[in-house]
């Protein structure tokens, strides 16, 4: 069932503005004009707030002085909580609204030091999960304290996208220990897909979506993540009712996209999503 005004609810709020991430790699200036835009369209409620890396803060208060408005950010941490400190002093000085904090967890730093650190944190915090022997450690200590996880499902190389199985096992781990994820790198379209360019297997992120429900209900989450067929997802994920589209959005919050046009154009072109009469 997608219904629900221009921006149904099982996409609301999908989409973090990635913009000046690869393949992106957009100026931080067009990047922030971009956003704006996107937030006075009609699509805004599919919109999330604009990642940014902690080492670009600096570059963003030149970028935002004189606003007035505070832009919605999510800011990255990948050297870590040791960046906390830093990131925090920063985004006091700049007329941003905090949404998230994306923190990565460095190599060799286990669940109890990750968290001991995490009480300076000023926003809610996803914490990066690591493809190693500790994901599911960290998704168990993440359980039952407000903080969410984050799952890389690509990058600029092969190897970096998790399998079918990997990122089923996943998200299976996540459910399993009631902690909401979001997801980032490599979801550069909607349905599962080869990139033409590169040969890189990549998942869809309606695929993940339909995973988050499989897994909630006992389906089948790899085959799900195989799917190329667009009608077949679609007609999947017009048959979630009120309940379990709640249910699946609140497992699986959004992920980060280079581009909020590219995502918005799949969706509408699987009829899963239109314009209000009159817009583009």
């Amino acid at each position: 069932m997608v219904d629900g005004g221009p921006i149904p609810a099982l996409f609301a709020g999908l989409c973090d503005d990635a913009a000046v991430f690869p393949p992106g790699l957009a100026p931080l200036p067009d990047a922030v004009a971009a956003h704006d835009e996107h937030l006075g369209a009609w699509y805004a409620g599919l919109v999330g707030p604009l990642v940014i890396a902690a080492t670009a803060l600096g570059d963003l208060a030149e970028v935002l002085d004189g606003r007035e408005t505070p832009l919605p950010v999510s800011v990255t941490l990948p050297g870590g909580p040791a960046q906390l400190d830093g990131v925090n002093e920063a985004v006091a000085k700049l007329p941003v609204k905090l949404e998230a904090l994306e923190i990565a967890v460095p190599d060799g730093m286990g669940p109890d030091e990750v968290f001991a650190a995490l009480s300076r944190a000023t926003a809610p915090v996803f914490v990066e999960i690591p493809r190693d022997e500790r994901r599911v450690p960290l998704l168990t200590a993440l359980s039952g304290t407000g903080h969410q996880a984050k799952f890389r499902t690509g990058g600029v190389r092969a190897d970096l996208y998790p399998d079918e199985a990997e990122l089923a096992a996943a998200v299976r781990a996540a459910v399993a220990a009631g902690v909401p994820f979001k997801a980032t790198a490599g979801l550069h379209h909607a349905l599962r897909n080869t990139d033409p360019e590169t040969g890189f297997e990549q998942h869809g992120f309606l695929n993940l979506m339909l995973a988050t429900d499989a897994v909630l209900t006992g389906g089948d989450a790899e085959a799900v993540l195989a799917e190329r067929d667009g009608a077949v997802v679609a007609e999947r994920l017009r048959a979630l009712d009120a309940d379990r589209v709640a249910t699946v959005r609140a497992g699986f919050t959004s992920f980060g996209t280079c581009s909020i046009t590219d995502p918005l154009t799949e969706l509408a072109g699987l009829g899963l999503l239109e314009a209000p009469r009159g817009e583009a």
